[in-house]
């Protein structure tokens, strides 16, 4: 807490992207998706639709490549996602979300939908409107992955 009684708005963004990825890891649990853990979820959230390169998902991730590798080592057993040759340079692998890693995504999604609607009808539209444009302008400055 800062000294004159504010939360950092670091942490106060994390509150509700802490809320929000319990609630999807539950309904996944819920929906027989139960062997997926918080580390593969956040490397899994960061593979684009055609795939993504395994050296940056772990920079996005902030994570070793041993470490997204041993991940994506486990996503790929389970089944939730695959490696395949990279177009634009046959040297590189890239991952892809597999058959079994679209079904999660759909859950994913529709949990995602549910929470922001809830956070909706608790702020209001325009509080909303609101807090997605200021959100949105700061990962201007925040995001390097955008």
């Amino acid at each position: 807490m800062e000294p004159d009684g504010h939360q950092n708005l670091g942490l106060l963004c994390f509150y509700p992207h802490r809320a929000m990825e319990s609630r999807v890891l539950a309904a996944l649990a819920a929906a027989g998706f139960d062997d997926i853990t918080v580390a593969q979820g956040r490397i899994a959230a960061r593979i684009g639709p055609d795939g993504t390169r395994l050296t940056d998902l772990a920079e996005q991730a902030l994570v070793t490549k041993q470490t997204a590798g041993h991940l994506v080592d486990q996503l790929e057993r389970a089944g939730y996602v695959r490696r395949v040759p990279d177009p634009t340079d046959g040297r590189a692998r890239l991952v892809q979300v597999a058959e079994r890693g679209t079904a999660v995504v759909q859950v994913a999604r529709r949990v995602e939908a549910e929470v922001e609607a809830e956070w909706a009808a608790h702020l209001g539209e325009r509080a909303t409107a609101q807090l997605r444009a200021a959100l949105e302008r700061l990962r201007e400055i925040t995001d390097p992955f955008r």
